[in-house]
């Protein structure tokens, strides 16, 4: 056989008879294999379809519940939100009506004043004589000289005259600036109902501020309960910028909780013992790492016991008398924590001093006389640095809460993502290996494709010879059922 083969490869007309031979054996199994290839294709993509419905399923199913659930916390928030503005404002109402009837009295106070300035300052200066007005056509009478008596009356009134008109204008001076000193004394009350209206002014403008806040609030509490999708986008971006935000913060304290177990970590060494090992860990390692993570869980036990975070529903639920209690136990535990961690950094320095000292012994290089150069401003401040610390990593509390909740949000968006893009590529690859099928049966009839020709050559001819046939046959069927 291998001799056959070579030998029909070898030669043009071995191969022409193998092609003859083998065309008509191919296009007889055409049909068989086109199933064949078809079936297959078809149980390979059926999987990749019903894995990418039920991908797509489930990525729907975990996005409507995140809708929910993101709905609802922002609806909690908002509500939050509310209900601390209406705080506010109910708290400056209380402020501004409690001090509201002393200063309307003020205000009636000065008006009242200021009325009875203004009524008094309306007074009309007294006017002149009326008398000089009978007297002045007497005073223009010429006298010729001759008679001393009545240049003598004369004279006499004219001086008489200008006496009384010179009082006259004296008394009209003295009203004037009477009227004027009233008004002077009269700016003070205008100055300070000024000052009363601003007042006023001003917190109406902080109530009327804090009421666009709370209609704002409730614009977007009416989105978040009509469930739209603005609300959901806008819920969405905020817990991403939550997410990156405390995250930023986790970080910033997870710096300083490496700098609080530097910290400790040495003198926990000379407490626990500095040969005993945990597994791969030092005792006094783990030790230090376990006083922090106290810490850290009293500072967050002490943040839900003032109600500032919300991650145990249990302390919420507590009687006020209870949560009080369980706070001061916290803190006390903080406190205690915090002094210890002072004494351990005083301990700290002191081995550190005890240590250089023990080198420079050994050493026999530096003088005795630089063990007293030891400052006390490092163990100062390495005292308070071990006492604020762990006040400092209570506040975690707050980042850590957005955390939890922006993560799940974040997470479910991001689940919902590779859900959907894993159904995508299932779906692109069942797709891609029914035209891989149709592409193989493509290239089997472009191998057989020369029966093919012959086939379709027949059937056309076939269909032509049969065309007039059925023509002549409706011609001859026509007459005939006429006459019947």
């Amino acid at each position: 056989m291998p001799i056959l083969y070579e030998n029909i490869g070898a030669n043009p007309w071995g191969i022409a008879i193998g092609v003859i031979i083998a065309l008509p054996l191919l296009y007889s199994a055409r049909r068989p294999v086109h199933m064949a290839i078809t079936s297959a294709t078809r149980l390979i993509r059926r999987p990749f379809q019903i894995a990418s419905h039920y991908l797509r399923r489930g990525a729907e199913d975990l996005r409507q519940r995140n809708r929910m659930v993101l709905l609802a916390q922002g609806q909690q928030d908002t509500s939050q939100h509310i209900e601390r503005e209406f705080e506010r404002v109910d708290a400056a109402i209380r402020r501004d009506l409690q001090g509201f009837p002393v200063l309307q009295r003020k205000l009636l106070d000065e008006i009242t004043t200021i009325e009875e300035d203004y009524q008094q300052s309306r007074e009309v200066p007294p006017l002149p004589p009326e008398w000089a007005k009978a007297v002045a056509p007497i005073l223009r009478i010429k006298s010729d000289g001759g008679d001393r008596i009545i240049d003598g009356v004369l004279e006499s009134l004219k001086k008489t005259v200008a006496k009384g008109q010179d009082q006259a204008l004296s008394e009209y001076r003295h009203s004037c600036e009477k009227r004027h000193k009233i008004l002077s004394q009269s700016l003070p009350f205008w100055r300070s109902v000024d000052t009363s209206l601003k007042s006023v002014d001003k917190r109406l403008g902080v109530l009327t501020e804090r009421a666009s806040t709370i209609d704002s609030y409730m614009d977007r509490y009416e989105e978040i309960t009509k469930k739209t999708d603005r609300a959901e986008h806008t819920l969405a971006s905020s817990a991403f910028i939550q997410l990156f935000i405390s995250t930023f913060v986790l970080m910033i304290a997870l710096g300083g909780t490496v700098i609080n177990f530097h910290l400790i970590a040495l003198p926990m060494s000379e407490m626990v013992g500095g040969g005993s090992y945990i597994g791969q860990f030092r005792t006094a390692d783990v030790a230090a790492l376990v006083i922090i993570l106290v810490e850290a869980t009293m500072g967050l036990f002490f943040m839900e016991s003032i109600q500032i975070t919300h991650m145990f529903p249990k302390i919420g639920h507590m009687s006020e008398q209870t949560r009080r209690r369980f706070m001061m136990a916290a803190f006390g535990l903080l406190f205690a924590l915090a002094s210890i961690e002072a004494a351990l950094a005083f301990l700290r320095e002191q081995i550190a001093a005890d240590n250089q000292a023990l080198t420079a012994t050994l050493a026999a290089s530096a003088p005795p006389i630089l063990l007293s150069l030891n400052s006390w401003i490092p163990t100062a401040g390495q005292m308070v640095l071990g006492f604020i610390l762990p006040f400092a990593l209570a506040f975690v509390a707050l980042p850590l809460e957005s955390f939890v909740y922006a993560s799940r949000t974040v997470g479910g968006i991001t689940l919902v993502t590779i859900l959907r893009a894993g159904a995508l590529l299932l779906n692109i690859t069942g797709q891609t290996i029914q035209y891989a099928g149709s592409a193989v049966n493509a290239l089997y009839d472009l191998v057989i494709f020369l029966p093919l020709i012959i086939e379709r050559g027949v059937t056309l001819a076939a269909a032509q010879r049969a065309t007039p046939v059925a023509q002549n046959t409706t011609d001859l069927a026509g007459p005939r059922g006429r006459k019947g």
